[in-house]
């Protein structure tokens, strides 16, 4: 009986001695974190499909509502540092700014 025990721990021992890699036997799902990682793959795929149906709203949005939730943001951060930096060529530093910052303001 012992016999029988010992083959399923000395099995994964032998694995690991003999350097070949079981997928099933990593310290993540020993721990469960591969269903986590296929939860967080999921929730991205589904999160990746959400920005086309968000554009679909923002389509359909009128036309106040659309530059509120789009570049109003940006615009209002972009003229505010446009006031208290003053540059002499203020419409290239606000273009440079909006270009510079967009990624931060996309996301929301």
């Amino acid at each position: 009986m012992a016999d029988e025990q010992q083959p399923m721990q000395t099995g994964d021992a032998g694995n690991a001695a003999t350097g070949d890699p079981q997928p099933m036997e990593t310290p993540h799902e020993k721990l469960g974190l591969t269903e986590n990682v296929q939860k967080m793959i999921t929730a991205e795929k589904e999160a990746a499909e959400k920005p086309i149906k968000q554009k679909v709203e923002l389509q359909s949005l009128p036309t106040r509502a659309y530059l509120d939730q789009t570049v109003v943001p940006i615009l209002l951060q972009g003229l505010s540092t446009l006031a208290k930096e003053r540059p002499p060529n203020p419409i290239e530093y606000l273009a440079a700014y909006l270009l510079k910052n967009k990624s931060k303001f996309e996301e929301q």
